[in-house]
This record gives C-alpha cells, sequence and structure tokens, in this order.
C-alpha cells in the first residue's frame, strides 16, 4: 500500500515529470531512449530523490554492450550513482530527510530526473560540496577507498601501481592513495603523463611493450599493491609485480570491453587466477573487488560500510585532500554524448550528467 508523501514544495512537486535514460538492447549511444513519465511514488521506508548529478562509468559502458557480469535483462534504465535532493518520503522515515542532498549507490536506474530508494540507503552529502563535485566520489571514491583501506589495508610509505591513473576510480585511487602517505606509480597514455605527474605520480605507458621492467626500475623490489582494472592475460603481469606479502586488487575487465561473446567469462577467468593465488603459499593476497557484491551477503553490513567509507571520502573532498575531477557536464537529454566522450579514452576524470 502506497503511503501519503511529505514534500517540501506541492506545487513545484506536481509540475515535476521523470525523465530518464533507458537502454533497449545492445545498441550505439545514440540508441539510448529518453522517455518521459510519472515521478515515482514512495512506499514505507523510502524516498524519492530528485537527481542533479549523476555520471557516466565503465559499469555503463560495459552494460550497453550486455558485458556486465550481472546486469538486468534489456530494457532498463542505466546508472550506477547519483546525488540529488530528496524530494518526498514514505512512512517510517525520519521527515528531517526532505531537502536533504544525498548520495546513493543504485547499480542501475540512477540516469533518471527522480529516482526511488531505500532511505537506508542514501548518505548525507556535506555543505560546501556541489552535486557535480559530490558525484566523481560516490562508486568512484568508495570504490577507491574500500579497494586501499579494506582489500589492501595500505600504510605510509608503501609503494602501488594504479592501471589506467587518470581514469575515474584511479584519479580518486590516486589522490586517496597520496593522503595515506603512498608512493604512486601510474599507467596511463602518455598525453595523460603530465597532468599525473603534477598529482606526484610516477607515469608509465600502458602500452609499453617492457611496461613491466619499467615499473620494476622504479620499484625494484616490487610494490605493495597493484590496482587492476583491466583483467586479460595482463592480470598475470600485475601479480609477478608484486612485492613479499603484496596485494593484487582486481577490480574489472576493460580489456574486454569490445570482445563478443559471454560476459560472465572474462570475471569467472579472474576469480579463477585469484582462487589460484590465494592457494599458494607465496605470502601475496590477490582479491576480485566488485562494490556491489557485499549486498548479497549482508544488506546491514554493506550499508554501514558504504555509509561510514563515503562519509570519509566526502571528509577528504572537503579537506581538499580529493579534487573532483569531472572531465565534462552535460545534461541528461545528451546522453549519447556523454558517453561517447566517457569511452573515448581522451579525458581525466568522470562524466557527468546533469537533470
Amino acid at each position: 500500500m502506497e503511503v501519503a508523501m511529505n514534500n517540501t514544495d506541492s506545487t513545484d512537486n506536481t509540475a515535476d515529470s521523470l525523465v530518464e535514460v533507458v537502454l533497449p538492447g545492445k545498441v550505439e549511444p545514440e540508441g539510448l531512449e529518453v522517455r518521459h513519465g510519472a515521478v515515482p511514488v514512495t512506499g514505507p521506508g523510502q524516498v524519492v530523490i530528485r537527481m542533479e548529478a549523476t555520471g557516466v562509468s565503465f559499469a555503463e559502458q560495459q552494460m550497453r554492450r550486455g558485458k556486465y557480469y550481472d546486469q538486468p535483462l534489456f530494457p532498463f534504465v542505466p546508472g550506477y550513482d547519483l546525488v540529488g535532493t530528496v524530494l518526498t518520503i514514505g512512512a517510517g522515515v525520519e521527515p528531517g530527510l526532505v531537502g536533504t542532498r544525498v548520495a546513493a549507490l543504485v547499480k542501475v536506474g540512477a540516469w533518471a530526473s527522480h529516482v526511488r530508494v531505500d532511505a537506508a540507503d542514501v548518505v548525507p552529502v556535506p555543505e560546501g560540496i556541489s552535486a557535480a563535485e559530490a558525484e566523481t566520489v560516490v562508486v568512484n571514491g568508495i570504490t577507491a577507498w574500500q579497494m586501499l583501506h579494506r582489500k589492501a589495508r595500505v600504510r605510509a610509505g608503501d609503494t602501488i601501481l594504479v592501471h589506467g591513473a587518470n581514469g575515474g576510480v584511479g584519479t580518486v585511487l590516486v589522490q586517496l592513495a597520496h593522503a595515506a602517505g603512498v608512493r604512486v606509480i601510474g599507467t596511463a597514455s602518455p598525453r595523460h603523463h603530465d597532468t599525473l605527474r603534477d598529482q606526484g605520480v610516477e607515469p608509465v605507458d600502458y602500452r609499453a611493450p617492457d611496461l613491466a621492467a619499467q615499473v620494476r626500475a622504479l620499484a625494484p623490489r616490487g610494490v605493495d599493491a597493484v590496482f587492476d582494472h583491466v583483467g586479460g592475460p595482463g592480470i598475470i603481469q600485475s601479480w609477478h609485480l608484486l612485492a613479499p606479502g603484496g596485494t593484487l586488487v582486481a577490480y574489472g575487465s576493460a580489456s574486454t570491453r569490445d570482445d563478443e561473446g559471454s560476459k560472465q567469462l572474462p570475471v569467472l577467468k579472474l576469480l579463477g587466477r585469484v582462487w589460484t593465488w590465494n592457494a599458494l603459499p607465496n605470502g601475496r593476497h590477490a582479491y576480485f573487488f566488485n562494490v556491489w557484491a557485499g549486498r548479497a551477503l549482508s544488506k546491514n553490513r554493506f550499508r554501514a560500510q558504504l555509509r561510514a567509507d563515503l562519509t570519509q571520502v566526502f571528509a577528504a573532498l572537503q579537506r581538499g585532500e580529493v579534487h573532483a575531477r569531472i572531465a565534462a557536464q552535460l545534461p541528461l537529454t545528451r546522453v549519447a554524448d556523454a558517453v561517447r566522450l566517457a569511452e573515448s579514452g581522451t579525458v581525466a576524470g568522470k562524466v557527468v550528467l546533469t537533470p
């Protein structure tokens, strides 16, 4: 049974209409459909967020190719995360949430002007941080923080290797690592090397045939952690670049983005390697990290860690330890342009979508 809604401005709310982007199947970016409809109605324990910023992450790039491991059946609304203002609430929700700016991790559904979520899934955004700035560190920031501090457990003085150091997750990962007193070696295209140097990263060309030798020259004993979103055969090289006691965190399979065939197989191969390496008596560790995976195991624990860790990331943003890297900001109706840009490999940071 739906309940009466609380709201801050009934005149504005009745004027609202839903705008959402639908992924109808395996399509080019121009095949994404912009649709209009009614604003969602809250149920008990739910809120409706008026979206102020969402973004294009690697997950959506894979989803439009039908390549994301556990994506829904077509058609659906993509969008892994969003930032916005709580518009309406359902029964049992704290009334003070209305009018509050919050962030939410939803996996799908965020490419819409209004998004309904459980109130327990929202995280307040501190004053002084804009919606677009906050958006750059929601899925990217929570991924980076949890990989660094919950999986690799980095310490001051460590040396790490970040593949794709100019990307959405990579840029946040680099900054959080530096805030923890960690030295960073980062792979990227040469056109991004000057930017990486300005950020205190020691850059290496990700296409260099002697990439491993270059990393070894910078870290002769190996690195304390590798963060690898590429997957594929290169993951073996990442493993062998670890120092004794080091940790490999694989968090994607970008090398298979344009491949045909099973969307599950690349992930299953990665998991197989991780399990095998962890069974070896070598003192090293390997993980395949997916920020959403823990939700299925324990929703309450997932929510508690999300709130705690994202609050830490927002605090780092407020302190200036992390800077919002907005590659571009485009309206939701220009989603095709936004996806093209995000997939071009020419930008650093996050492509943000606004209403």
